[in-house]
């Protein structure tokens, strides 16, 4: 980047260079758990509102990093405004969740989508970056992010969250092509969607894949990964020093993480139900790791949360490499300062592993 980072901790851990003390960020550090975020969501009206109001969404995605000594800010946004875009009608309920006026059913539904313009249908993203990359200055890196082909899929063929997620499922083995089709119109639109956040100054981007590890072992790779792999090859990250790092996540994904390494990307994010430390051996070093604490350990004290911290630490080991998160979300119940306690120890707790940065 042109601007030297006064904290580039994530960025080194992301490339595997060395760092004084392993790097933490939390998914969905800005949300309803911070009474500031509840505060100027309650001034915008509704969430989609505050995801389209570049000024609102900077605001709250730099409220985390004043209040706590995170290494990243991670841009406000949804993982479907994608779709929002393509005119399926977008409304997120409180307590409820996402749900789409328009879901894509039919072939019909289908064949008329095409890629949203990044310039104009998601102008909004882009002047977020822009701002709160104005804002944020070199203080720390900005993460960009979009949901995966098959998480944002799922939602669209719904028409909203699901547990069966019969619906999405069923199309791809009753209708195999149909599935394939959306997904290579979602594939190219997120391409276009990470390139421009790229281009509008974020230092990292994310690919969540919250819903792969519902799919057998083949689905998997046929419907989700493939696509993942894709994207990866399409962006324009750079090389070098100022390359933009990409950080693969599918939640229930720790069957794949062989095959996930070899997308291309720059490391992988893992949830609690596997062991870090493992996937490191197994992996050996090919790529960075992000995790994996379980978010629910939030709901203890300091001390434990202090204890939990040390285990995951421990289990990763010595060197550079890993970035520290939870294993997936942050839950809109939990105490703030049990997240102050969190960094603080993952700082504390973790300069032994690092020989020097």
């Amino acid at each position: 980047m042109s601007v030297k980072l006064i904290n580039d901790r994530l960025l080194r851990a992301l490339r595997r260079q060395p760092v004084d003390m392993t790097p933490v960020w939390i998914m969905r550090q800005a949300g309803r758990y911070l009474p500031e975020y509840r505060a100027t969501r309650k001034q915008a009206g509704d969430f989609m509102t505050l995801c389209k109001t570049p000024e609102l969404a900077c605001k709250v995605t730099l409220q985390p990093l004043q209040r706590f000594n995170l290494d990243a800010a991670i841009l406000f946004s949804d993982i479907l405004t994608i779709p929002d875009a393509m005119g399926l009608g977008l409304r997120v309920v409180e307590n409820q969740g996402p749900q789409f006026a328009h879901p894509v059913q039919s072939r019909e539904d289908i064949q008329k989508l095409s890629a949203p313009d990044i310039d104009t249908d998601l102008r909004y993203v882009m002047d977020a970056v822009r701002l709160i990359k104005r804002e944020l200055g070199n203080k720390a890196p900005l993460i960009g992010f979009a949901g995966s082909p098959w998480t944002i899929a799922t939602y669209m063929i719904e028409g909203g969250s699901s547990k069966q997620f019969s619906r999405a499922k069923g199309m791809l083995y009753e209708q195999p092509a149909l599935a394939h089709r959306l997904l290579e119109v979602l594939s190219q639109s997120i391409i276009d969607y990470l390139n421009g956040q790229i281009e509008a100054g974020v230092d990292v981007v994310m690919i969540f894949d919250s819903w792969g590890g519902i799919l057998s072992h083949d689905a998997y790779k046929e419907f989700s990964l493939s696509y993942m792999e894709q994207i990866v090859d399409g962006l324009d990250t750079g090389d070098g020093e100022n390359n933009v790092p990409v950080i693969l996540f599918t939640k229930g994904g720790g069957l794949w993480v062989e095959a996930m390494a070899k997308s291309g990307c720059d490391a992988l994010g893992v949830d609690w139900t596997v062991d870090i430390g493992a996937v490191r051996k197994r992996l050996g070093g090919r790529v960075a790791l992000q995790g994996n604490l379980d978010t629910a350990v939030l709901y203890s004290d300091p001390m434990m949360i202090r204890k939990e911290v040390a285990k995951v630490l421990a289990s990763y080991g010595e060197g550079s490499g890993h970035v520290f998160n939870l294993g997936h979300g942050i839950h809109p119940d939990i105490d703030p300062d049990n997240v102050a306690a969190l960094v603080d120890a993952v700082h504390e707790l973790s300069e032994p592993f690092h020989s020097g940065g």
